[in-house]
């Protein structure tokens, strides 16, 4: 028997929905804004950002990335499943039980010190395999990374190893989005080093400074490849230095985070709402249950700051939000009712509600509430190569 047609609201409490034509769109526009000489590693840590790692990871393969940013060995499993023989930068440490299975998958790793490189020397020579490492040089962020100053001797004893190649040389910004002097202060101290290697003959294939806020604020820095994350899934980083308005027509947020009302009544005068009793009705009310908490990725912190979109109005999130459900107030929405869409991030109607302005309620970043949306909630793909 045939199944009637069901939309996407209709048969799920919870989900997301992204956008493949706008992440191809923002990505081509990166693409013009670097130029054709610079190289772009599309970073796609945290399950692409939670966009789905493997369904974005092919996408971009057809859409013009040179390579990907991950933050670890089953980040690179999961995209050589989708794409053989693509080059994959580990950005964190890898474990030393890890050194081996990362030398087996050809992935990049990134060393920080002599013990590192001399630990994957061995296993390349071991394995009959090379290395293709990257150096990360410490300008300022303090995570990761040989301090400048030693770098030039670590690149020197580590491109002497056996089975090991030195295939990049990088650093990363640690503000800026917000302090323009302190990436002036990083950007300079990496150049220094490179004109010191450039004194010592030492030619390194790709250097790279540059994730989406350096983009943004610091075009001396672009090199010979870029890092961009947040830029490819539409949206800017904020920080208190401002980028131009004109990116508003080039970037398109791809990601839509909706849920369904599963309850609408009305409360009297007086009646607390959830946990806690944080919220205290002041009049009448009509209050909508919504079929999203956080355990479905909705950060706790919205609680009583945030507002969701329902029939086209901001509904005010009110009381905690609890694992799965939360409450939002629809006294002005009187055509409200069970099974009506509700959007946590994205657009309805004429208005929208970013991921940005979300992580602004919640006091935190926007890389955080992408990231946070559970295992749970299905994603939609729609546009063109959606599988």
């Amino acid at each position: 028997m045939r199944l009637p047609f069901m939309s996407t609201k209709d048969r799920f409490r919870c989900w997301a929905e992204v956008d493949l034509d706008a992440l191809r769109q923002n990505l081509a526009w990166i693409r013009h804004r670097v130029g054709p000489t610079v190289k772009i590693m599309t970073v796609v840590k945290a399950d692409a950002y939670g966009h789905g790692l493997k369904q974005i990871a092919a996408l971009l393969m057809q859409s013009g990335t040179d390579m990907f940013g991950v933050a670890n060995l089953s980040e690179a499993r999961a995209i050589h499943s989708v794409g053989q023989g693509w080059s994959v930068l580990m950005l964190g440490a890898c474990l030393p039980e890890e050194i081996e299975q990362a030398v087996r998958d050809g992935v990049r790793p990134t060393v920080s010190t002599l013990k590192e490189a001399r630990l994957f020397s061995r296993a390349a020579v071991r394995l009959k395999r090379l290395v293709h490492a990257h150096v990360k040089v410490d300008t300022g962020m303090g995570r990761l990374g040989v301090a400048a100053e030693q770098a030039r001797e670590l690149i020197r004893l580590t491109s002497r190893l056996a089975g090991i190649q030195i295939e990049g040389l990088y650093t990363h910004y640690a503000s800026v989005e917000d302090d323009a002097a302190f990436s002036r202060a990083q950007r300079l101290r990496f150049e220094k080093l490179l004109s010191d290697l450039a004194e010592d003959g030492l030619g390194i294939p790709w250097i790279h400074a540059s994730n989406s806020g350096a983009l943004l604020h610091e075009p001396d820095s672009l090199f010979n490849l870029v890092r961009p994350g947040l830029l490819v899934y539409g949206l800017v980083p904020p920080g208190q230095r401002r980028a131009s308005s004109m990116l508003q027509g080039h970037l398109r947020p791809a990601l839509e985070f909706k849920c369904r009302v599963g309850l609408v009544k009305e409360v009297p005068r007086g009646t607390s709402l959830s946990y806690g009793r944080t919220f205290v009705a002041r009049r009448k009310m009509r209050v909508a249950t919504l079929t999203a908490g956080y355990g479905d990725g909705y950060l706790r912190a919205g609680s009583n700051r945030a507002s969701v979109l329902i029939h086209g109005k901001r509904c005010a999130v009110l009381g905690r939000v609890t694992m799965d459900q939360m409450l939002a107030d629809v006294s002005r929405v009187p055509a409200a009712r069970a099974g009506d869409e509700a959007v946590l991030i994205g657009q309805q109607g004429r208005d929208e509600i970013s991921a940005v302005e979300l992580a602004n309620w919640c006091d935190t970043v926007p890389w955080e509430v992408l990231t946070n949306i559970s295992y749970r909630v299905p994603r939609i793909y729609r546009g063109g190569q959606a599988a």
